[in-house]
């Protein structure tokens, strides 16, 4: 026979009155497992909705009911029946739980918030953008084979040879043209640049 709060399963059922709230807290610090499951059976519905409306993120809520339970089973034995029934009890835990998820949620977000961004700023894009704007030029100022050269080279992602090889030039002429058009592109972004 089954004895919970002192008061045996058996005469309960014949009575035909279910364990309160207390009666299944003081058998959970315990360690009965029977009682912490009706326990859970009881409230974990309410609790996930108290957990949703205050953290708006299911995940979150569910986690947040996970832990609740588990602080419940944990400390079952602070529970004081004498002090009051076990429904406000199990809510002041539940909401404990609850609002250390909020608070890690804040903290996450404020710390997110609080790290600078990687992305250029205003002022380096328009940096960039004038860059960019001076190379192209600078670019268009070569004659098209070198001009071929340096988009094979550098938007192509080719090397040397499989330039020579492509354009069916030797090596060395695309070496003297790849040095030639760099000298010409430089001379012309010293002007631009200052």
């Amino acid at each position: 026979m089954k004895v919970v709060a002192g008061v045996p399963t058996a005469e309960r059922a014949a009575a035909g009155r279910p364990p309160s709230d207390g009666e299944l807290l003081v058998s959970i610090a315990r360690g009965d497992r029977a009682a912490f499951e009706e326990l859970h059976e009881r409230y974990a519905r309410a609790v996930l909705g108290l957990a949703l409306h205050r953290l708006a993120d299911r995940g979150r809520a569910e986690d947040a009911v996970q832990e609740a339970f588990a602080s419940i089973w944990r400390s079952a034995s602070t529970y004081r029946p004498e002090l009051g029934p076990g429904a406000p009890w199990l809510y002041a835990v539940a909401r404990n739980a609850i609002t250390s998820r909020l608070r890690e949620r804040r903290v996450i977000a404020l710390e997110r918030f609080d790290q600078a961004s990687a992305d250029p700023g205003p002022d380096e894009r328009a940096e960039l953008a004038w860059r960019s704007f001076c190379v192209h030029r600078a670019l268009q100022t070569l004659p098209p084979t070198q001009r071929r050269l340096l988009e094979l080279a550098y938007w192509g992602d080719r090397t040397q040879t499989e330039i020579a090889a492509e354009l069916q030039l030797p090596l060395g002429t695309v070496k003297t043209w790849t040095r030639r058009a760099l000298a010409a592109m430089a001379d012309a972004l010293r002007e631009d640049m200052r």
